[in-house]
């Protein structure tokens, strides 16, 4: 073969670079019958693409056939290299002794430059290994070698390596430092992988540093890069599904990690990435609340890690495992041994994780009534309270409330709740997503519990209202971030309703409609995505709650406030200057009956079942018990704000006896009600101004109230038939006073966000209405299901209505269940005569039940109806 056989040796960096011309030239080169130096050459960079992209089984079988090549051409460097690859790639393997036994053997046949990055190679195996320090000492040797001699991309890449170590030790700020420096590195270079493990790289500082939109960001504009070079990206896997828990998404973290490891098992990849990944998923069902899937899934990674000989992974996932046992209920001596055990290991290995393990320690001991055991574990714990980011630092302090209540010192617990909840707040208002701001709530849940527990056995009902209100619907208190300006996700919410109604077309003519079900499914992941990334705006969190301002605005309504306290429902009524307490029933049985209660709606709008009124009548009656206990007979005479806990806000009031012929309205909070009541509607000129009524396509009444709607509100601002599109809507009810949006609802609770209103050109989604400049101070949406709210995180909402309030809506109607549309007009044009004469929603819904048809139908269909808000 023709030219310098060294030649060949350009085909390594393009491994990282253009990989998959880096493997066309392998081939190519073993197609042209090479000497042994060119072919040992081409299998070393089969066996490097093999090792990090493909089969770990061929890498090996190409790694040694390289060595054996590289032997025979008597070049010391060249068969060093291939050494220190092939250790690399038995210690992905498992094999851990030979593995650094080859890597210490290319390390005694190399000087200069050649051992420096011998050593960077050894530092990396040292990292999967988790032998952290070790792998900083190789790194402080080879650095200033690799410096001298000027090479570009193995100082990056020593920088890049030197980073992950310090963040996986927890030193944040000195990682960045060292990214940031080998990022301008990889600028200056052709290495387009490279590249993008720079940015994946950003993303891990970002989440690391507590910016969770920017670390999804950088994790999936690299995740769109991987996949145009065409190679797997399971460390960033891992990486972003720790963000996504973060996020408060564990379902889809695990459902990630799961597809990560069903590739890598496809692919034959490194069983080092296979044993992280089911780490990575434990961690993602331990934070969904399913401990069982957690154990399922820690145990084989246990025994992974174990015969990796990777003592730094097997320590973290050893306490998985003892978390996953202590949510599950197996709380035992051995457990809190256990645990205290790994908190110590944790501890010399320099892993921040010793926090978590020493707060299970703790609580394992205080589950157990070993108060004095507890107390040092939870004074190592509540070391990390000033330290790390912001959820590591609520840890600390809910260990420090821990203690504090073991002791006895309520003072104590009550300030180490509001510090943790105050780091989390900080923490909250950096996300510009109302999804991201209400599911990081979670985090908080067993501090705000806590203070409840603590308040309801001090007896003051004002101090339990008061932590009551503390972490409940916090994410309404803010609007979300929105960006008019991204083009880029105008593109997707577009072709998402375009698709959408296509697919719906489709399924009605009975046409095939899986590839447009998978490419609506791409756009809401796109869609999703980009709506996490978006940052706050430096929005204040809103005032604190003040309950004696809660009093002065009351007069004579009494605001029922239900706490949920260790499963039992507490009624907190204020009014008349005061705030008393009830002890109700159990959430789990409110909450069955609520279902039971709602399906028998259904029933009555859908099947025609008369028989049934008195069924759904006896359900209210139960529920009111379960709800309000003794608290309904206190409820007075006047109006009545609700103010359930997340899991309630689908209950279908006015079924209760106590409250069926009442004014009633629910809100997410008191502070919500508050901020609602001081909302000023839009100035109008006349009676008609500001009023928009909408028609949508494919109702079953044709939504008849609009024609005397229209008549009703001479000059109102009418949008029917191929006029009410998405964007044709949302132009309308921008600001205005008014809005009747008769169109079918889709209530998602999978997704809420993507519940929505059907338009004349499809869906328009929770997402859209979220770009409101201001939405309409009242709205009513007479359609099924419009009213639906999804609990998430502590005690937040996600829904149509809950994006609608804090953007500006003080009152608002909409069906809880699916209703008949026929018996729906009726209804309508009975609440609109209230509301034009100048009633509240609540009111004037109160005032057109009295007004229906006197019969099963129309009293179920009255019944499915809510006011939300106080206009």
């Amino acid at each position: 073969m023709a030219g310098d056989p060294r030649d060949s040796l350009d085909l390594l960096p393009l491994v990282f670079s253009r990989p998959r011309k880096a493997l066309a030239g392998a081939r190519a080169l073993l197609a042209g019958r090479p000497g042994p130096f060119e072919a040992s050459v081409a299998h070393h960079v089969l066996g490097l693409f093999e090792r990090d992209f493909g089969d770990l089984t061929a890498a090996l079988g190409h790694l040694r056939r390289a060595r054996a090549l590289a032997r025979r051409t008597g070049s010391a460097a060249r068969e060093a290299d291939v050494l220190a690859t092939l250790g690399i790639a038995l210690v992905h393997s498992g094999r851990t002794r030979p593995g650094l036994a080859a890597l210490e053997q290319a390390r005694a046949r190399s000087t200069g430059m050649s051992a420096a990055k011998i050593l960077f190679l050894r530092a990396g195996a040292l990292w999967i290994l988790g032998r952290h320090h070790e792998a900083l000492d190789d790194l402080r040797r080879a650095l200033p070698e690799l410096r001298r001699a000027d090479d570009t991309i193995w100082t990056a890449r020593a920088l890049t390596l030197r980073a992950t170590l310090l963040l996986a030790l927890g030193s944040v700020e000195r990682a960045d430092q060292d990214f940031r420096v080998a990022e301008r590195l990889w600028a200056t270079t052709d290495q387009e992988h490279d590249k993008v493990v720079a940015l994946e790289n950003r993303g891990r500082a970002a989440f690391r540093s507590g910016d969770l939109p920017a670390a999804l960001g950088h994790f999936d504009e690299a995740a769109r890069r991987y996949l145009a070079l065409g190679t797997p990206a399971f460390v960033m896997e891992m990486e972003r599904c720790a963000a996504l828990m973060a996020a408060g998404l564990p379902r889809e973290a695990l459902e990630r990690a799961d597809a990560s490891i069903d590739l890598l098992d496809r692919t034959g990849g490194q069983p080092t990435r296979r044993a992280q990944l089911l780490f990575t998923a434990a961690g993602a069902a331990l934070a969904a609340g399913d401990p069982e899937t957690a154990i399922a899934r820690v145990r084989p990674a246990i025994r992974l890690f174990a015969a990796q000989k990777r003592e730094w992974w097997e320590t973290h996932a050893r306490l998985t495992l003892c978390q996953a046992r202590f949510a599950s209920g197996r709380i035992s001596p051995s457990l809190a041994r256990d645990a205290a055990a790994l908190a110590t290991t944790l501890s010399r290995l320099g892993s921040p994780e010793d926090v978590q393990a020493f707060l299970l320690a703790g609580r394992a001991a205080l589950a157990l009534g070993r108060a004095g055991e507890a107390a040092p574990h939870l004074t190592r714990a509540a070391r990390g309270r000033f330290r790390g980011p912001a959820f590591a630092r609520a840890d600390g302090w809910l260990a420090h409330a821990l203690r504090a209540e073991s002791e006895g010192r309520p003072r104590g617990v009550l300030d180490a709740c509001r510090r943790g909840l105050d780091v989390i707040d900080e923490h909250r208002l950096t996300l510009g997503a109302s999804e991201l701001r209400a599911r990081a709530t979670a985090r908080g849940a067993e501090l705000a519990a806590l203070a409840q527990r603590v308040s309801r056995r001090s007896g003051d009902a004002r101090r339990l209202l008061a932590w009551s209100e503390r972490w409940r619907a916090t994410a309404l208190a803010v609007p979300p971030a929105r960006s008019p300006g991204d083009r880029e996700l105008l593109r997707d919410v577009t072709a998402f309703r375009e698709i959408a109604s296509r697919a719906d077309a489709a399924r009605s003519a009975g046409a095939p409609v899986a590839s447009l079900d998978r490419e609506r499914a791409r756009l809401e992941r796109e869609i999703r995505g980009r709506t996490l990334t978006m940052r706050a705006r430096g929005e204040p969190g809103g005032d604190r709650f003040d309950a004696g301002a809660l009093l002065g605005r009351l007069g004579g309504t009494v605001l029922a406030e239900i706490a949920e306290i260790d499963g039992d429902l507490h009624v907190l009524l204020c009014g008349e200057g005061r705030v008393r307490g009830y002890a109700a029933g159990r959430i789990a049985d409110a909450a069955a009956e609520v279902e039971h209660l709602r399906a028998g709606l259904r029933r009555l709008a859908y099947e025609g079942a008369p028989q049934r009124l008195a069924l759904v009548e006896e359900a209210g009656r139960r529920l009111q018990d379960m709800l309000f206990g003794p608290a309904a007979r206190r409820l007075g005479e006047g109006p009545v704000v609700i103010v359930p806990p997340g899991r309630l806000h689908g209950v279908p009031w006015a079924v209760l006896p106590a409250l069926r012929d009442r004014v009633v309205s629910v809100s997410p909070s008191a502070r919500a009600w508050l901020r609602a009541v001081d909302l000023v509607p839009p100035p109008t000129g006349d009676s008609a101004s500001g009023i928009v009524l909408v028609r949508g396509p494919g109702l079953g009444s044709g939504g008849g109230e609009v024609p005397p709607l229209a008549r009703l509100y001479g000059g109102a601002a009418v949008l029917e038939d191929g006029g009410a599109t998405a964007s044709a809507v949302l132009k309308a009810i921008d600001g205005a006073r008014l809005a009747h949006i008769a169109a079918h609802g889709i209530f998602r609770a999978d997704s809420p966000m993507f519940s929505s209103l059907r338009m004349a050109d499809g869906p328009l989604t929770v997402y859209e209405f979220e770009r409101l400049g201001r939405a309409p101070h009242q709205i009513i949406l007479p359609s099924c299901d419009s009213g639906g709210l999804q609990p998430v995180g502590a005690d937040e909402l996600l829904g149509l209505a809950a994006a609608l309030l804090p953007l500006g809506t003080a009152g608002i109607v909409a069906g809880l269940v699916p209703v008949h549309d026929e018996a729906v007009i009726p209804l309508m044009l009975a609440l609109h005569a209230g509301l034009s004469a100048g009633r509240s929603t609540a009111e004037a819904l109160r005032d057109a039940r009295r007004e229906i048809p006197d019969d099963p139908l129309h009293q179920a269909t009255a019944w499915s109806f809510t006011a939300i808000g106080a206009a």
